[in-house]
């Protein structure tokens, strides 16, 4: 076991508080691996610099460390050749909707909005986070104010600089619930506009109606809603010119067709390597696939094993990325049959999730336990019991409900990648119990509605099966899913489930207002202990990001799903 370089390691923890400091001596005492360290170190504002040399400062100190302190890769693959410019020929679901930061949701709308907007923080597929408008930022003690210092010199696509004013401009709109914001999800009960305070012309301040220690993720790309827009900007007409300070410019845009982008002349870092971006839009993933197998595009925006299998052993380049990507089945708590926390808890045990992994993603996923605390989160608890299939409980359980004659039920979901399937399976899984399911799955337009409550299908059906990208942090999925519905605040803005519990709401908001990674895991423990005795959501799986590339290579991929071609170069 290498020494510790003490003297140099005093040197590299001065100056970061104690919210840093804290993250420091918990590598030093080997309670955090290498890989947990850079995500918590950059999470809390280290920089990546300063928890490299922290790392190199620690040699193989810490025995759950790799001896390597190389900082992991944000590439989004092997290296190859290839020659900068040319026309990147690219693959997209559809949006949904209009490309309007302050409302977009669907896949194609995110995708579209990455390549012209920035959010202030980027966050790798290793759960790194590195400055992007943001060049450095912190929080005090307890996680209730994060002080963020903004890039100067950063001007719009069409040659305006950005200013603070900007960007308090964007988080002001993004955290009113008044303005019918998609970001509710994650600022409700969180930030309110008054909380988004301009310290100077280089420095922003976040309020936080209650502490958040993993805040930082909200102000990066995993909170796709966030970039930054100029100020007095009228959101609604965002999708006619694009205004963004990324690499890329929009020069055609057609809702139902497609998408044009040249390099923005204006942009504050390295410039884009491709001079163009064409973007085909397509209605599902099966043309896409038969478009890149034909030539057609370079590159799709990700795809699922069930439907384009043969992109696994086609000669194509696969970017596979672990990721905290799933599905959600809510069950209605508040009506119906399953208003009996043992009917959720028996449709539970009805599933074979080993089998539906092995049967819809070849290995490319992981089981769940029926919480959001997927295996790559550090924070995530392991103690708790995994459950597993268990026919004879689970209709013991219905009959102690008085439902051992089972009932009849309606699933709504959307026609995405293996969700069809794996609501095929459900039902089969339900039918064991005598819970006869019948599915209604239909466009993500007419399963996602307007996206509010009483609108929607995805929000209102009894049984609720949708498509949840990867996050750096669990917060979002313990807040807008899970958390009581409050209109006022935003808060529970996704609770299809329609579950209402007290103790929920406060292990959630203790966990979310952590700041150190001992204490989230024993709060993990009890949430996803809670979860498992409540059940409101089956959570089966967490699955592989996926994207598939010939003739190009350097696409970045997140864990998210985030997809950037700035860096992409044809091979």
């Amino acid at each position: 076991m290498s020494e510790v370089d003490h003297a140099r390691l005093d040197k590299l923890r001065r100056g970061h508080g104690p919210v840093g400091e804290h993250v420091i001596d918990e590598f030093v005492a080997g309670r955090l691996s290498r890989r947990q360290f850079l995500s918590q170190a950059t999470k809390v504002g280290l920089g990546l610099p300063v928890a490299a040399a922290i790392v190199a400062a620690c040699g193989s100190s810490s025995s759950k460390t790799s001896s390597s302190a190389t900082v992991p890769s944000s590439s989004s693959g092997p290296a190859k050749a290839g020659k900068p410019g040319g026309t990147i020929r690219a693959g997209m679901v559809v949006p949904t909707g209009a490309i309007n930061p302050l409302t977009i949701a669907s896949l194609g709308g995110l995708q579209v909005s990455d390549q012209v907007g920035e959010s202030l923080v980027r966050i790798d597929h290793n759960l790194v986070y590195h400055p992007l408008l943001a060049t450095s930022w912190s929080s005090n003690s307890d996680g209730s104010v994060w002080t963020f210092k903004i890039r100067q010199g950063v001007k719009f696509n069409d040659g305006t600089p950005m200013t603070i004013d900007d960007v308090v401009y964007t988080f002001q709109s993004q955290a009113n619930p008044k303005l019918g914001i998609n970001a509710a999800s994650i600022f409700g009960g969180t930030l309110s506009p008054a909380g988004v305070v301009k310290k100077d012309s280089e420095t922003i301040e976040f309020h936080l109606e209650a502490p958040d220690g993993g805040f930082i993720d909200a102000c990066s790309q995993d909170n796709y809603n966030t970039i930054i827009v100029p100020n007095n900007f009228d959101f609604t007409k965002f999708q006619q010119t694009m205004p963004g300070t990324g690499k890329f410019k929009m020069t055609n845009y057609s809702p139902t067709l497609g998408a044009a982008f040249v390099k923005n002349p204006y942009y504050w870092g390295a410039p884009a390597k491709p001079d163009k971006l064409e973007v085909i839009f397509f209605a599902s993933e099966a043309p896409m696939t038969a478009a890149l197998e034909a030539g057609t595009i370079m590159c799709n925006d990700g795809f699922s094993v069930s439907v384009s299998p043969q992109l696994l052993s086609g000669g194509f380049d696969v970017v596979a990325r672990k990721s905290a990507q799933h599905r959600e089945l809510s069950m209605r708590c508040d009506i119906g049959p399953f208003t009996d926390a043992r009917v959720r808890r028996a449709m539970a045990l009805t599933l074979n999730r080993p089998q539906i992994v092995s049967a819809l993603f070849k290995g490319y996923a992981v089981i769940g336990n029926d919480s959001p605390f997927a295996p790559i989160y550090p924070a995530t608890n392991h103690s708790v019991p995994q459950r597993h299939q268990d026919i004879a409980q689970a209709r013991q359980l219905m009959a102690q409900a008085g439902k051992s004659r089972g009932f009849s039920v309606t699933l709504a979901t959307e026609q995405l990648e293996e969700m069809p399937e794996y609501a095929a399976i459900i039902k089969a899984a339900g039918a064991l119990i005598n819970i006869d399911i019948t599915l209604s799955v239909t466009t993500s337009s007419t399963y996602y509605g307007s996206a509010v409550f009483g609108t929607s299908p995805w929000l209102d059906a009894t049984m609720s099966l949708v498509d949840y990208g990867g996050r750096g942090v669990p917060n979002l999925y313990l807040e807008a899913p899970l958390q009581t519905i409050d209109k006022a605040t935003g808060q529970g803005a996704w609770n299809a489930a329609h579950f209402n519990n007290s103790t929920f709401d406060r292990l959630s908001k203790q966990f979310i207002a952590a700041t150190d990674l001992s204490t989230q895991r024993r709060l993990a423990g009890e949430i996803e202990t809670l979860l498992l005795d409540e059940t409101p959501i089956i959570f089966a799986y967490f699955y592989d990001v996926l994207l598939a590339q010939k003739g190009v290579t350097g696409v970045d991929l997140t864990q998210q799903g985030n997809i950037y071609y700035y860096d992409a170069t044809l091979t």
